[in-house]
């Protein structure tokens, strides 16, 4: 995908508490840049659903994301919906994630494959009577989270301003509490829009009921965004998914290297560096796709160069021990990654079961998995207060905690702060083989 393609399209979430309206936020949107069909909609205005009650669409908005039985029985959201829509200015790719406590997991996931996050909070549902006003502890939950994830872009979308005929006092007294909740997590200075997802107020078209605000609408701000990938600016990280030798023939003596490039590019006759070893050689060869047979190295598949996320066979100008998990960065690179064996992360906790300090883990990171034994827990945010606790013993589910490892054996890392794709792990349950935790590393102690 060109760098056109990849900026004509926004990947983006939308995070809150239960019933703060992101269903029919997403609704909304479709409905009014035309992107439902006709069938579409006869079949959801026979459909009767608990959460909304009328709107100026006749249908139940919610309900064109809402696909599983249970979500449309309960009026919840329970996994992550993907819709799709676009305007004349982009195309947009938006994850309708569930607000629940339960289905934390499913936001987690949602948000590891967006640009953009859409943070809703349900006006009506803010305690106005505090100073500042108390926000749901699901919205800061949900913006640690977005936090942590490393998304670019965060917009919070006050929603249900028509409860509150639209005052702007109401909505200044909101954006107070969230400009101090972004402070304290960290977020930078926000983007707040006064909506209505059910009327349709400031998501597509501007609202005649707040003359008082000037910015964009919803939609307006998604189109204005810059999401060029940020990763293709970044230095060459290509692990090593797999090694593909020859077919068989004794003419045929290809040695390829297999995966996806994670940040940056790497061009024919470019000088690599292969970590852990060291070693260096010429890149030789580059073809798209898998290519594991030297009868298409004629084909139409060889190029010159490759990007960021395209899948890539490598040869190279020497046969040096190379295996899945080594990482490939160029001979040039003047801040390359860390050799560590002992890391500090901020993790996100996704299972039912507690974080263990006797429980075995496997740690995998790209395309390397090594076992890892938790050293101690660091600190764990509490989320009413947005206060560190350094004194707990524990990570339960949904929590958001600094966990220290030690690892069987030293993996390649950037920080995640550097490159969330070689900087970010997922913590699976050796015992369960459940995945307990998304994890960000922070600190790599270099071998």
């Amino acid at each position: 995908m060109t760098t056109n393609q990849n900026q004509n399209v926004v990947r983006f979430i939308t995070a809150g508490s239960v019933d703060d309206g992101k269903s029919t936020l997403i609704g909304r949107l479709l409905y009014d840049t035309k992107s439902i069909l006709v069938d579409q909609l006869e079949s959801l205005s026979k459909t009767k659903h608990a959460r909304v009650t009328s709107s100026d669409a006749g249908v139940d908005l919610a309900l064109l994301t809402d696909g599983l039985e249970a979500e449309r029985e309960q009026g919840i959201t329970i996994d992550v919906a993907y819709r799709y829509f676009s305007t004349p200015k982009r195309k947009f790719i938006v994850a309708d994630a569930p607000g629940h406590e339960q289905y934390t997991r499913n936001l987690v996931t949602g948000a590891s494959q967006s640009d953009v996050a859409v943070i809703l909070v349900d006006a009506s549902r803010v305690d106005l009577n505090t100073s500042p006003a108390t926000l749901l502890a699901q919205t800061k939950r949900h913006a640690a989270i977005v936090h942590l994830l490393g998304l670019r872009h965060v917009v919070f979308a006050v929603n249900k301003m028509d409860l509150y005929e639209f005052d702007e006092k109401v909505f200044n007294t909101i954006k107070t509490s969230i400009e101090d909740l972004t402070h304290k997590i960290g977020l930078p200075k926000p983007t707040l829009i006064p909506i209505s997802a059910l009327l349709g107020e400031n998501v597509v078209t501007p609202s005649k009921n707040t003359p008082w605000y000037k910015g964009p609408t919803l939609l307006q701000w998604l189109e204005g965004l810059d999401t060029s990938p940020e990763s293709e600016k970044l230095a060459l990280r290509f692990p090593v998914q797999y090694v593909a030798r020859q077919d068989g023939s004794a003419s045929d003596d290809f040695r390829g290297y297999l995966g996806e490039i994670e940040s940056g590019s790497i061009r024919k006759g470019q000088k690599i560096k292969v970590l852990p070893s060291g070693s260096e050689a010429t890149v030789t060869e580059i073809y798209l796709g898998n290519r594991s047979s030297s009868k298409q190295i004629n084909g139409n598949n060889a190029v010159e160069s490759a990007q960021t996320g395209q899948a890539i066979a490598i040869q190279l100008s020497e046969d040096i021990d190379i295996s899945r998990g080594s990482l490939f960065i160029s001979a040039e690179d003047t801040n390359p990654p860390v050799l560590s064996k002992q890391i500090s992360a901020d993790l996100c906790w996704l299972d039912s079961e507690p974080l263990s300090l006797s429980r075995k883990y496997a740690l995998r990171h790209t395309t390397n998995t090594v076992g890892a034994k938790v050293k101690n827990i660091q600190q764990v945010l509490d989320v009413q207060t947005l206060s560190q606790a350094s004194d707990v013993h524990a990570l339960s589910t949904n929590e958001i905690g600094r966990i220290n490892f030690i690892l069987q054996k030293p993996i390649v890392t950037d920080l995640f702060d550097q490159s969330q794709r070689t900087g970010a792990f997922i913590l699976i349950d050796e015992a369960t083989n459940h995945t307990v935790a998304a994890g960000m590393i922070r600190e790599a102690l270099a071998q």
